[in-house]
């Protein structure tokens, strides 16, 4: 049975089922391992870990009422259906579909100038912030225009150009988020420059240890957490680089309780900035595959994010990250009770459990259907009349969400 339990519990023989944080901000090589000694438990609780998940039926249990991970996630699912009910504003001018084809050239765009920009750093240059100011410009154009569709194509990575496109993802989910959050455009322009050039130090970063196909080790961690410093170095060299996006920069690895890097800052000592940043790095890490990592599907994120937030991050600002993107972001492949699937295309103004989506399969028949948009806000005989039961992994039948978007 998995039981969750505090890192203060565990003992020697206990075996790990998942170390309940983002794989970035721990060193160890798996997530999933027998303590073998007091030292490992250490290691965990030094690491900023509170809570872990254990299996005991490959090590020993836990005494008392440790909750099982069912139950957790039930809690998680509820508290997270209540914020999903709360009114939301989604910030569109044109649909999806609309917008999607002037979303996709941008974060083209996008992709091909930042890495022409590191590779320029990596060579001795400044950051050409002529190229970076009108770049930023139009993803905050796209994202005010319909965020969903280019937040969608920000899901798209390969190996090879995880780093440039990390970063266009992260730019575009701070755009996004500090729209949510009613802030002015020009702090919403120099928070999206903070979220492209977030990385920017990773150039300094050996290639062996940056494309390592694997865990690093204890100096290796250490080397690549470098990079958040190599980047201020960077960016402040720069001219016309804001105090904004040099905290997005610098930030987007501390953690709310302190446990964090490079400052080990808490609480409100992290500017709102970083605390936004941190949450957007992480949810865009865990949502992308890597040759050691597989990304989960974004609400699934969502729910770890959220059961991290006890810790980790804001709780305040992680609802409203929520609420930015959705529970069932755009582009989402959900199962319907009818036994549709369908891919989420548009978010609910007053219900994030209720998006417009695009149906566009039959789950029991195993058989495409006609393409047929329906907002499951609307009663029966309006284009409604249907309910998200989960989210479907996409690999597992074959569909191809952006395809039909």
């Amino acid at each position: 049975m998995i039981k969750k339990i505090s890192s203060g519990q565990l003992r020697p023989g206990m075996y790990i089922h998942d170390l309940s944080s983002d794989w970035m901000s721990h060193p160890f090589l798996l997530n999933q391992f027998k303590l073998k000694s007091e030292a490992e438990i250490q290691r965990i609780i030094d690491a900023g870990i509170h809570e872990v998940y254990v299996d005991t039926d490959k090590g020993l249990d836990v005494g008392g009422d440790a909750p099982t991970e069912a139950e957790v996630k039930h809690t998680v699912t509820q508290e997270m259906i209540r914020i999903a009910s709360d009114e939301t504003t989604p910030n569109r001018t044109i649909s999806t579909s609309e917008e999607f084809r002037k979303a996709k050239k941008v974060h083209s765009e996008a992709n091909a100038i930042i890495r022409n920009i590191m590779q320029d750093v990596r060579l001795g240059n400044q950051v050409n912030v002529e190229k970076v100011e009108p770049m930023v410009e139009n993803i905050t154009e796209s994202i005010l225009r319909n965020a969903g569709a280019m937040l969608s194509l920000c899901r798209v990575k390969n190996k090879d150009n995880y780093t440039f496109l990390h970063s266009v993802s992260v730019c575009a989910l701070q755009v996004a988020f500090c729209r949510s959050l009613d802030m002015d455009k020009a702090t919403i322009h120099q928070a999206g420059v903070g979220g492209l050039l977030h990385d920017i130090g990773k150039v300094k970063i050996p290639d062996a240890i940056l494309n390592k196909p694997g865990r690093y080790t204890d100096d290796e961690f250490s080397i690549m957490k470098s990079h958040v410093t190599e980047s201020r170095n960077i960016l402040m060299e720069t001219d016309g680089i804001s105090e904004i996006a040099t905290q997005v920069a610098t930030q987007h690895h501390e953690r709310y309780d302190g446990s964090g890097y490079t400052e080990g800052l808490k609480g409100d000592e992290i500017s709102q900035m970083g605390q936004m940043a941190a949450i957007c790095d992480v949810y865009d890490a865990i949502t992308s595959n890597r040759c050691y990592h597989k990304g989960m599907e974004p609400t699934e994120a969502l729910q770890k994010i959220f059961e991290w937030s006890k810790f980790h991050f804001n709780p305040a600002l992680v609802q409203q990250f929520m609420r930015t993107i959705g529970i069932y972001p755009v582009g989402s492949l959900v199962l319907l009770e009818s036994g549709r699937l369908g891919i989420v295309m548009e978010q609910a103004k007053k219900n994030l459990l209720q998006p417009k989506v695009r149906v566009i399969y039959h789950s029991k028949h195993k058989r495409y259907l006609p393409p047929n948009d329906v907002d499951l806000s609307k009663p029966m005989g309006n284009g409604g009349a249907d309910k998200i039961v989960k989210h479907e992994l996409p690999e597992t039948w074959g569909i191809d969400p952006l395809k039909f978007m």
